[in-house]
């Protein structure tokens, strides 16, 4: 054997230590979130509005359509300018919930919750935070989110099990190129 060449015992035994460091190290680092943006409480939060725009009746609202999850991903790439506006507004909720019913939004009963997005709503939210944030704006952003989330794509996270489609009583829309049927049937 000339220097440098090793044979297949030796590829076995480099190969498997390098294997089971990775094994080790893989598992000395912390397990990645469920969220890809949100901590846990803020998207308790976020799930709480989302609900309260699309609430469940004999259809799945938000949350059975994980409407949040849809938010989630999209602040994670393609709404990345709203991450601090997120940030900022759910502290804000937080603090005008607490301030109206003493609790935080997502703990408050189904009427108190409608009543801190009435005044989220109209730009009247209580709060230190609303004095550099606008309240309006920020529940418009999250209702727009929502809307994109329920009635979109489930490639995009939300919508899940197509609850909005089958609500609305309208097939998952095909798309040209997709499963490879033709747009003018009977011409070539």
């Amino acid at each position: 054997m000339k220097p440098g060449d090793f044979g297949r015992r030796e590829f076995v035994k480099v190969a498997g230590t390098a294997v089971g460091g990775m094994v080790l190290v893989s598992g000395c680092t912390p397990s990645v979130g469920k969220w890809r943006f949100f901590a846990d409480a803020e998207a308790a939060v976020v799930e709480a509005i989302a609900e309260q725009i699309v609430p469940s009746d004999q259809d799945a609202g938000a949350r059975g359509a994980n409407v949040v999850n849809y938010i989630d991903r999209q602040l994670a790439s393609t709404f990345e300018e709203h991450q601090e506006t997120y940030r900022n507004g759910i502290a804000g909720i937080q603090q005008t919930s607490n301030i109206m019913f003493g609790s935080d939004f997502e703990s408050l009963e189904w009427p108190q919750q409608t009543e801190v997005l009435k005044v989220l709503q109209n730009g009247e939210a209580e709060g230190g935070i609303w004095e550099t944030e606008s309240a309006g704006s920020f529940f418009e952003l999250v209702r727009d989110h929502t809307m994109q989330g329920f009635y979109g794509s489930p490639r995009h996270g939300g919508n899940r099990g197509f609850v909005s489609f089958r609500m609305i009583g309208i097939d998952y829309p095909r798309i040209v190129g997709q499963n490879r049927y033709k747009l003018f049937p009977g011409k070539s």
